[in-house]
């Protein structure tokens, strides 16, 4: 049965499980970045969240409510817990400063493992669609894994944007 799975899975997603594993090692050693490609994973990573759900479950309310609690709930948190020291701006150069991390190639590979495992669920078990347990928790789950993302990101651009507003408070002489 896993060698029938394997053979079924299209090669765009071994594509895409190759490109989330190389972005992954990427954020683990520690590198200067734009904050335009910091945002590339988790807008990728929404998209295919959002994609999974609605092509699993539809945009209902109760995958709108457990998505958004996840998430919002999950961001604030990764807001409040996201240490400031892994983290150091240069807006005159435009870059931050981002310590090396397993954790983004964590959350990566938890979106795809459950929008793949859900993805074999359903084609096993077609019903699981209109349950409304396993539909909350696969939500829920995107959510806290999207939540993670968009939270973490939010930190990091704020830190810039402080940066950038000492930076310029202080006639660009600051140095992060």
């Amino acid at each position: 049965m896993f060698a029938q799975i394997i053979s079924h899975t299209p090669l765009w997603v071994w594509a895409l499980l190759a490109f989330l594993v190389y972005r992954g090692i990427l954020a683990s050693a520690d590198r200067e970045v734009t904050l335009k490609k910091l945002s590339i994973i988790p807008l990728v990573m929404l998209a295919l969240s959002w994609q999974g759900i609605a092509s699993s479950f539809g945009i209902t309310p109760l995958t709108t409510a457990c998505w958004l609690l996840a998430a919002g709930v999950t961001a604030a948190l990764s807001w409040v817990l996201f240490r400031k020291s892994r983290v150091v701006a240069y807006p005159e150069r435009g870059v931050v400063f981002q310590r090396g991390s397993w954790l983004p190639l964590v959350l990566m590979m938890g979106i795809f493992l459950t929008k793949y495992i859900v993805g074999v669920l359903l084609a096993i078990h077609p019903s699981l669609a209109q349950d409304p347990a396993f539909t909350a928790v696969v939500c829920t789950l995107y959510g806290i894994f999207n939540g993670m993302l968009i939270g973490r990101l939010s930190r990091i651009a704020s830190l810039y944007r402080s940066a950038q507003s000492s930076a310029n408070l202080y006639g660009g002489r600051l140095n992060g």
